[in-house]
């Protein structure tokens, strides 16, 4: 597992994934538009070198713009494998026996090894110096956004109770001292925030071992604490130390640290941003940080992403997502079989989901239920349903099931007065709007007007043997 965001560079530049820029090029509009061409073009991570107005800092790009890196940077040949890391103690049958309850302890001390480790001694703290947002390379993406935003800064906050959250948020830079928090009103900072008063402790982390990067992306479970969360994806706990002006335990191997705090009581107007929905969101009242101290390392590397009209970076982070939980929607679902965030659905936008249907309403149960499920599905807008021998991942077959098998005044589920993503276009008033689902499995006689679901075609076995070499010459050319 990589220590740090500089190990991480290290193994992709081993493997020919990362490309350093020379050029010295600006973080306002330059970089982010040399970033969106090599990401529609599937090309590598870039390491820019030469920093207009930045000469202390590094800035990299698109290190998540492939699964391979993904896969890499969580150190998982299959990423289902890190869901099932989270499940591993809950599916396991109660311990009855001896033996059964040695086990049960082995497993509970296996969940431990995840738990995050505190540190004194810190890289992040290489240099301590007065708080001055100004001099971080952040982006301004677009020539409308409103202003330079910390795009990929994990902001670290902690209940009143010691559970840590860590949400990304984007950041809009005001002065050297103050920044606005998109904190939207569906995610785990945005409660926090409305259940306190006066200015709450909190970090804006730069850079990190890509796991705990991503793992800021990802929808934890409530409550589990997400540094916990940040070691089941790496595979062990996470190093923090003590802030110097909080009381918050920061990354220990983060580039750079802006320790302050949220002012609960100081809402100030965001935005306009572009988002990933192709557009300017016009943005709303937010919180504002205030700066206190920066941490950093001597020479700190920014990591910033940029967001736009699909497929950028973020969509594989969104099918990391996908991978990583599906198994966790197993286990809440027995009957799914395999999901699909298509990249053009701009994750909130489409859900595809395959089931082994059992009885008559199976496929609108399962609807209901993925829209019930936290903030992991439940900003889903629409949900296509489709059985268990239909490749969800290839849109040509979700096409024929529902031309196939859809009436739509039996099988379109339209849910109206419903809680959708706040940065969603098609509803005209945040973060309200209505959902749509489609039952695209086979009828069973209950669902079918009491007849039973038409024969499919298929050939007879034994023609289908005899012509087989007649085909492949045919195809072959000879």
């Amino acid at each position: 597992m990589f220590s740090d965001l500089r190990a991480f560079l290290d193994a992709l530049e081993e493997r020919g994934w990362l490309k350093r820029v020379s050029e010295p090029l600006s973080p306002e509009l330059e970089i982010p538009e040399v970033l969106r061409r090599v990401m529609y073009a599937r090309g590598p991570a870039l390491l820019f070198e030469s920093v207009k107005g930045f000469p202390k800092w590094r800035v990299v790009g698109n290190l998540f713009g492939s699964l391979e890196r993904i896969r890499l940077a969580l150190g998982a040949e299959r990423l289902e494998d890190v869901g099932r890391r989270l499940l591993a103690p809950m599916a396991s049958p109660p311990p009855i026996t001896l033996m059964d309850k040695f086990r049960a302890a082995a497993d509970l001390f296996e969940l431990g090894r995840y738990a995050p480790r505190a540190v004194r001694s810190a890289p992040v703290k290489e240099v301590e110096e007065a708080p001055n947002l100004l001099s971080i390379p952040a982006f301004k993406s677009w020539p409308g956004d409103a202003g330079r935003y910390i795009t990929f800064g994990p902001l670290v906050t902690r209940t009143a109770s010691g559970i840590y959250n860590v949400g990304l948020y984007r950041i809009q830079i005001l002065n050297e001292a103050e920044a606005i928090v998109h904190a939207q009103i569906h995610k785990r900072a945005a409660d926090l925030f409305a259940s306190s008063r006066g200015c709450v402790d909190a970090a804006i982390v730069i850079g990190g071992d890509p796991a705990f990067l991503l793992s800021a992306m990802m929808p934890t479970p409530y409550p589990l604490d997400e540094y916990l969360f940040a070691g089941v994806l790496r595979g062990s706990g996470l190093e923090v130390t003590r802030g110097s002006a909080t009381d918050l335990y920061i990354p220990a191997r983060a580039e750079a640290v802006v320790e302050g705090c949220v002012d609960v009581s100081d809402l100030r107007r965001e935005g306009p941003f572009g988002d990933h929905y192709g557009v300017y969101d016009p943005g709303g009242l937010y919180p504002v940080f205030k700066a206190k101290l920066v941490l950093r390392r001597e020479d700190p590397i920014y990591y910033g992403t940029v967001v736009g009209k699909p497929p950028l970076e973020d969509a594989y982070m969104g099918k990391a997502v996908e991978r990583i939980f599906l198994p966790v929607l197993q286990f809440l679902l027995p009957e799914v079989v395999d999901m699909n965030l298509p990249e053009f659905g701009l994750f909130q936008g489409v859900a595809i989901v395959s089931i082994k249907k059992r009885f008559p309403g199976h496929g609108k149960k399962v609807m209901m239920a993925l829209w019930g499920l936290g903030h992991m599905m439940s900003l889903t807008k629409f949900v296509i349903v489709v059985d268990h021998d239909v490749n969800v991942h290839d849109l040509n077959e979700v096409l024929f099931a529902i031309a196939q098998r859809v009436d739509p005044q039996r099988d379109v589920v339209i849910v109206p007065g419903a809680h959708v993503d706040v940065l969603d276009t098609g509803s005209p008033t945040p973060g309200y709007g209505s959902k749509l689902g489609i039952d695209a499995t086979r009828k069973l006689p209950e669902e079918y007007g009491g007849k039973p679901w038409p024969a499919e075609v298929e050939p007879d076995p034994e023609v289908a043997k005899r012509v087989g070499d007649v085909v492949r010459r045919i195809l072959e050319g000879r």
